[in-house]
């Protein structure tokens, strides 16, 4: 065993048992990269990350290759969940090498953590025009070595644009809805109208961008996606939720991992959908995703876990796909329809199952080793999924579903926290690392859904308290906007922004996001100047990419809509506040009181004994309406 057996992240577990000297990330491993004067190897990845095992079968596991690596390098594994700092720096020097970036990352570094080489995922033998990853290795060493002058020249360049990216110019330009228009153009200049989606293979879902166009009215791009995504392939017919991305434009063959932010994200959207449409289909996919998320990924204490693997026993897909026969026998024949041909015999089902069918294969495939499970929870996974089982839970009205997210608020709050600042991770009762930005802005997010679906407002006041610790603790007082990382965090080579919103909202978009809404509840101008110098961070470029900022164009829509606050007295189990709140009110902010020291709720009462809705803008306020015909 090597030193990751002392850590925590199941991604490092896994390399627990490499021959390879594997360091995790620390001043360790540079100090020893100093007085040897040997390079850093830096390797990057996640548990539930396909290529990261190929990769570590076909070289971190064989001696050869590990006795190279350790003759050569000090090894440095990163679990880039854990870590997203570290990965956001390298990654960008990869994209600037290679032009393109993935996982699993194969970084080098001086020893003093400068990046000058580097690429993703390298083969045992030559291929596809790569080397062999030892071939690599003696060639990086090689140069390290004669050619130190051209190694600094080249680490200093990348170091410099690192930097150069982190200082992004706020835009003078002004921000109107004619950013909403362009986008759109663009969005469905791009749109697939065969599959959905926007763009070819690989798709991933766009869950950021679907929210927009659905505030937008956009119906035929948004529903158009959601019902690509929802056929099957991606989307598991028999267990519910989400995989990570299809290969293909057709949303049928999926990287099989399972992610906690992909089913937190898409369960808004599928259940925002229903609540425009009244399509019981998109209803059907948010039951069966949270019962998903809460059979497979729930922890004990509340929280949840970030992943399921791709792989069973070494094979991708193997759990999710079905033989003709298999499929012959549990659901009688005539159903090969249902087939769609994956790998090795097998398939993936795609189409429409009965409830019996899907019963019945469900029961059968429980019976099948499962993949993996990532079992660390994320403070900002934990958010977005907080965010969605309260806002299910209320419009659904499932007791149990709010009932988790305030046991796992708790969590949050809790083992996740030091009773002031956030803990980046927890896992098996440790937990871990300073709370990144987005750490911050997913859970005052899913604190202030929780408050709207309880009316409790602890959970409001905790919102408001961590949204404002976010800004004390990563806002750029010079430029606008915020660092991914604290102010009094490690220091990097370079302390970046991160700005775009794939796969999740960036740690900017949802605290822009937060800020206004907040904002708008506390009468704070300070609050909303700080959301607006994020979205003249991303003005110029919202046009040319909208997919990239979903998010923000979301913040951007609250902030230029017209403002509504609904401040409702009695609590959220009242006929009138079940009506206020029964609709897609998008920009409306919502505050449950009494509470004289929230502004908004400062002198809000019941009428006569009896519950009451307050319907303000900017604090003026209609005459309160108790009737909930009225509303």
């Amino acid at each position: 065993m090597n030193r990751l057996a002392q850590e925590t992240s199941p991604y490092l577990l896994q390399h627990a048992a490499n021959p390879v000297d594997w360091y995790a990330w620390g001043d360790e491993a540079f100090a020893r990269a100093r007085s040897e004067d040997k390079p850093i190897l830096l390797s990057i990845g996640y548990a539930a990350c396909h290529w990261c095992h190929v990769m570590e079968r076909e070289s971190f596991e064989d001696e050869a290759t590990a006795q190279l690596m350790n003759e050569l390098f000090v090894s440095v594994k990163v679990d880039r969940e854990e870590r997203p700092d570290v990965d956001a720096v390298y990654m960008e020097a990869v994209q600037s090498l290679t032009g393109q970036g993935g996982w699993p990352m194969t970084m080098f570094l001086t020893p003093d953590g400068k990046p000058f080489f580097g690429g993703t995922y390298y083969p045992p033998e030559p291929r596809h025009g790569l080397p062999s990853f030892r071939q690599l290795l003696v060639a990086v060493a090689e140069a390290y070595r004669d050619r130190r002058d051209d190694i600094a020249k080249q680490a200093s360049a990348l170091v410099d644009s690192l930097q150069r990216s982190g200082r992004t110019t706020p835009s003078d330009e002004p921000l109107t809805g004619e950013l909403f228009a362009e986008a759109e153009r663009v969005l469905r200049a791009q749109y697939d109208p065969r599959w959905g989606g926007f763009g070819h293979a690989p798709k991933f879902p766009p869950a950021s961008t679907i929210e927009f166009l659905l505030r937008r009215g956009v119906f035929d791009l948004a529903l158009g996606t959601l019902d690509g995504m929802r056929t099957g392939g991606m989307y598991d017919l028999v267990g519910g939720g989400f995989h990570r991305y299809s290969v293909d434009a057709q949303w049928l063959v999926p990287h099989f991992e399972k992610m906690l932010y992909d089913n937190a994200l898409l369960v808004p959207a599928y259940l925002h959908a229903w609540v425009l449409t009244g399509e019981e289909s998109y209803r059907g996919v948010v039951d069966d995703t949270i019962e998903y998320v809460l059979r497979e990924l729930r922890l004990e204490g509340g929280g949840f876990a970030s992943a399921q693997d791709a792989d069973t026993d070494g094979v991708e897909g193997l759990t999710f796909t079905w033989t003709a026969e298999e499929l012959a026998a549990a659901i009688g024949p005539g159903r090969e329809e249902l087939l769609q041909p994956f790998e090795h015999g097998r398939s993936i089902l795609r189409g429409r199952l009965t409830p019996r069918e899907r019963a019945t294969l469900f029961a059968l495939r429980e019976q099948r080793p499962k993949p993996l499970r990532d079992d660390k929870a994320i403070a900002a996974w934990n958010g977005l999924m907080l965010a969605a089982l309260a806002e299910s839970g209320r419009r659904l009205e499932h007791a149990d579903w709010v009932g988790a997210a305030r046991e796992l608020a708790e969590f949050l709050l809790g083992p996740l926290s030091d009773g002031e600042r956030l803990h980046r991770t927890w896992r098996n009762g440790v937990a871990k690392g300073t709370g990144y930005l987005e750490d911050y802005a997913n859970v005052a997010h899913g604190l202030y859904e929780l408050h709207v679906a309880t009316g409790e407002l602890r959970w409001l006041h905790e919102a408001h308290r961590l949204a404002r610790l976010a800004v004390e603790l990563f806002a750029d007082e010079e430029l606008g906007g915020f660092f991914l990382t604290p102010s009094d965090g490690e220091a990097l080579v370079a302390r970046q922004k991160d700005l775009d919103d794939n796969p999740t909202p960036s740690g900017n978009s949802m605290l822009a996001f937060v800020l206004l809404r907040l904002a708008r509840i506390w009468g704070d101008d300070e609050l909303e100047r700080r959301a607006v110098g994020v979205l003249r961070l991303v003005r110029d470029v919202i046009p040319r990419a909208p997919t990239a900022f979903g998010w923000a164009l979301c913040a951007l829509d609250l902030q230029l809509s017209p403002p509504q606050e609904l401040a409702i007295v009695g609590g959220p189990g009242s006929e009138v506040a079940r009506v206020a709140l029964r609709g897609f009110r998008a920009n409306a902010v919502v505050a449950f009181g009494p509470a004289d020291d929230i502004p908004l709720l400062e002198g809000r009462s019941l009428v006569d004994g009896r519950p009451a809705v307050y319907v303000c803008e900017r604090f003026a306020c209609r005459a309160p309406v108790t009737d909930p015909d009225l509303l």
